[in-house]
């Protein structure tokens, strides 16, 4: 028999569905999230009830209209910590082990340069790295010369990236209901274009906002990291728009001006972000629908002290991230425990208004 809760909860979600027949992406959501219970043949059916169901449960009943969309990327729409990890890793044992050197002589001089460029996935670090130079023979450039630590790095990359379960087809649905969606990412263009390429989100996106790439070393050439023609890395359909280089989540800026650019309202847009101190700081200055990945979340992971290392936020940015005490980071109005498709159930995604949103 059901708790008192439970069965109150349980009515709602019956009451609400009785009211008015949900569109199917919304029985997806209810389905995924744990509030209805799927039948044999694969068909959504009421059932009960479960105890972890996502958080604000109540709403699921009638869920919030929305008619834009902004999600952060990694970490959110796509795995960023793994193929990290597993490619600075390899491009570490690569350098240490063709230089002779400690990893741990590595780390010092490499955070220095990640913060100088206002990145932890900077292309031209080998190159910029003064502590490897008395290791490449003469006659050879430093990218020359640890090629095969640079092929480490590029393969573990290629290997581990990848969506988040259940991002495609959620994805699809939104855009489905005639939904616009649009990414904005603190991470430069150059690395979330090759992302979108390679996740096959091409057109899954309306458009990704983001800071242009930096800028290489004197002297040396983009396209030399660059192992197929120009068009390779184009995106065909997914627009790009700049942001202003030095501006950073949780400032309201960007947020401000996409919900400018759509002609939608805050109250009828979502933000689904992995970090509390920017995502979901920026979205409730905003006054959007505020939404945490907690999925995506990876600091308590032993292997994140590496990323600490050699990151390009600051210390005290390292250190509020990993500060759970009250008041010290803002409390999600939303929460999607397990993965991106529970925000199906929150929301009732509907068409973005054409007529108002910006041709710019």
């Amino acid at each position: 028999m059901l708790r008192s809760t439970q069965r109150r909860r349980h009515n709602e979600v019956v009451g609400g569905l009785n009211r008015q027949l949900a569109p199917p992406h919304r029985f997806v959501g209810l389905v995924r999230s744990g509030l209805l219970a799927p039948a044999r043949n694969g068909t959504p059916a009421i059932g009960h009830l479960l105890s972890d169901a996502p958080n604000r449960v109540g709403s699921m009943a009638d869920p919030v209209p929305a008619r834009l969309l902004v999600v952060d990327l990694d970490d959110t729409l796509w795995y960023w910590f793994e193929p990290w990890y597993a490619s600075f890793r390899a491009l570490l044992g690569g350098l240490a082990g063709q230089s002779g050197l400690a990893e741990h002589e590595l780390l010092p001089e490499i955070r220095q340069i990640h913060q100088k460029r206002g990145t932890s996935e900077y292309s031209w670090l080998v190159d910029e790295l003064e502590v490897l130079r008395p290791a490449v023979p003469e006659g050879m450039t430093a990218r020359e010369y640890f090629d095969p630590a640079l092929h480490a790095q590029n393969s573990a990359r290629l290997v581990h990236t990848g969506l988040r379960e259940g991002v495609r087809e959620s994805l699809e649905s939104i855009r489905t209901a005639g939904t616009k969606i649009v990414a904005y990412t603190e991470s430069l263009e150059f690395w979330t274009r090759w992302r979108i390429l390679r996740t096959e989100t091409d057109g899954l996106l309306d458009a990704y906002y983001s800071s242009p790439d930096h800028d290489a070393p004197l002297g040396l050439d983009p396209s030399a990291l660059r192992r197929f023609s120009d068009d390779s890395y184009q995106l065909q359909v997914t627009e790009h728009r700049h942001v202003a280089r030095g501006v950073l989540k949780p400032s309201s800026e960007v947020l401000s001006q996409i919900i400018a650019d759509y002609g939608v309202s805050p109250e009828e847009t979502v933000y689904v972000g992995d970090t509390l101190m920017k995502d979901i700081e920026m979205a409730q200055r905003v006054g959007v629908h505020d939404v945490w990945a907690k999925y995506g979340v990876n600091h308590a992971d032993p292997r994140y002290g590496l990323l600490q290392s050699v990151s390009h936020w600051t210390d005290e940015m390292v250190r509020k991230e990993q500060d759970e005490r009250p008041g010290v980071n803002p409390t999600a109005t939303w929460v999607l425990e397990r993965g991106f498709d529970e925000l199906l159930g929150m929301f009732d995604f509907r068409p973005t208004r054409r007529s108002d949103a910006s041709q710019g």
